[in-house]
């Protein structure tokens, strides 16, 4: 079995055996394009060559049949594509910030909160009917030209198969996907400017196609009747592929961004609008926030602030994560005071604000490099707990915590989730849990499976943490303040934002 997980920097595809283990893995990773402040964009023919490079490295590595493909994709990416089926645009991502005017003219004229209730997606500018509202009002002529609007996951199943479909789960990130319905929602499309016909058929997440395009048989090694299946949003299957789908488990990922989803057995929203909900089958949706500010920004740090120590990880042979993670680890909990704010991509939950900026709080003449590096790494777990305070409200207390993504690998960094959590926090054995979510969810379809819940028979448990007492109080102290200060501060966000806009068109 194959998974095949379409992100936002790399395609990985990895080959499971029959046990859920991973056999090999090919990554093939491609740039997100922001040459000016608001833009991230990434070219879908680069994507698409990228899938079929993975498919292919890893089909070349066993002599065993392919029993299925699944597939994972990031969601609220936007395409449109002419009459031929070419695109027009390029991939504009989640990260894209451009129609944030938008998406407050939709919350204060267009019941924005309603539809919110109605689809699970906050009105915000990484939702593609925010993207469509905006294309459709500033840049008509090439909306008018556009046959389809599509997701990247729909291009590449187009390209595979020439038909366009959308699974419940990727669709239900849209912002016009009516949950209860499992549909289109008439008043969301209206806002959009589009129909229901200018959008793929939506299905379930097990669907599975077949009569694979010759030329592409050929080029996979794949026989034309093996199994495509749709999938989800990598979000919900990173849920599943680390065994969180149980009443009260909660999973934790920082990759280029991050998130915290739990599994509700109905579709569930919040009054105050700060949470999604997304479909990962008909019985199963995932609730949670998005951060944008993930380890990007620690990637931000190591590319502007560490050169120096870039230098010594290159001497040394080491990774420069781990030299700055190793210098930041001699840094108490707190970081003498000073803290962090993330929001260096404007910011998703539990903001919801698009121009929203990052900033150091506190910062004073005792404060070196050091602190600022952990006072960074602390930030971004501080931020998701204030996420977590918002679906706490849902859900209640979590019973555990499951963390994953590529942060996991740092000890200091898991360590520092437990603290500022206050929670026992468990590292499943497989880093590539939005894979091993698609095969599960690929098995359960095609009946080798009869309970998604047979995925913990699949995922061990390779590091757990318990919450230090002394940090925890550390952060107990600074969480408030943490919290506070967006709050104080968004009447300057907007100022500050629309002066670096200003200064961008200069």
């Amino acid at each position: 079995m194959i998974g095949v997980d379409i992100g936002t920097t790399s395609t990985k595809a990895v080959l499971f055996n029959e046990k859920g283990e991973a056999v090999c893995r090919h990554g093939v990773e491609y740039p997100l394009h922001t040459p000016a402040p608001g833009t991230a964009e990434q070219d879908p023919e680069e994507i698409f060559r990228a899938v079929i490079k993975a498919i292919k490295e890893v089909t070349l590595q066993t002599k065993e049949k392919i029993s299925f493909v699944s597939f994972s994709s990031a969601m609220h990416s936007l395409i449109l594509v002419d009459e031929n089926d070419q695109p027009l645009t390029q991939s504009i991502t989640w990260a894209d910030n451009r129609s944030a005017d938008w998406a407050v003219k939709i919350k204060k004229e267009h019941n924005g909160m309603e539809i919110y209730r109605r689809t699970g997606t906050p009105i915000h500018p990484m939702s593609p009917l925010v993207k469509l509202a905006w294309l459709n009002a500033e840049h008509n002529e090439l909306f008018r030209k556009a046959k389809k609007f599509i997701s990247i996951k729909e291009f590449i199943f187009h390209r595979l198969f020439g038909e366009y479909v959308v699974d419940y789960s990727i669709a239900s990130a849209t912002g016009m996907f009516n949950l209860e319905n499992l549909d289109w929602d008439e008043e969301a499309l209206k806002v959009a400017g589009v129909t229901g016909n200018q959008l793929s058929k939506p299905v379930s997440t097990t669907e599975s196609l077949t009569e694979l395009k010759t030329e592409y048989t050929e080029m996979l090694g794949l026989p034309a009747e093996t199994p495509f299946i749709i999938g989800a949003s990598d979000g919900v299957l990173s849920n599943l592929g680390v065994n969180a789908i149980e009443p009260g488990v909660v999973a934790v990922t920082i990759g280029t961004s991050g998130a915290i989803r739990a599994v509700t057995d109905r579709p569930v929203t919040d009054p105050k609008g700060r949470i999604f909900c997304y479909a990962l089958t008909d019985k199963h949706w995932v609730i949670g926030g998005p951060v944008n500010n993930g380890g990007m920004i620690f990637r931000w740090v190591r590319d502007e602030l560490a050169s120096a120590e870039v230098e010594v990880a290159k001497r040394l042979g080491k990774d420069p994560y781990e030299v700055l993670t190793d210098i930041a680890d001699k840094v108490e909990p707190g970081s003498e005071g000073l803290i962090f704010h993330p929001y260096m991509a404007g910011e998703r939950a539990p903001l919801w604000n698009a121009k929203a900026r990052g900033s150091f709080f506190g910062l004073g003449m005792h404060h070196k490099k050091e602190h600022m590096i952990r006072a960074v790494l602390e930030g971004i777990v501080m931020n998701l707990y204030s996420v977590l305070l918002a679906l706490e409200e849902m859900i209640g207390s979590p019973t555990r915590v499951q963390a994953t993504g590529g942060f996991a690998r740092s000890e200091l960094w898991r360590q520092m989730l437990a603290d500022i959590f206050d929670q026992e926090v468990e590292v499943p054995e497989s880093f590539e849990s939005s894979c091993l979510g698609a095969i599960v969810l690929g098995m359960y379809g095609q009946g080798t499976l009869d309970s998604l819940e047979e995925v913990k028979t699949m995922v061990g448990s390779v590091h757990s943490h318990q919450p230090d007492e002394k940090a925890t109080e550390a952060y107990r102290r600074l969480m408030p303040i943490f919290i506070r200060l967006p709050r104080l501060l968004e009447s300057e966000y907007d100022v500050i934002s629309a002066y670096q806009e200003e200064r961008s068109r200069l």
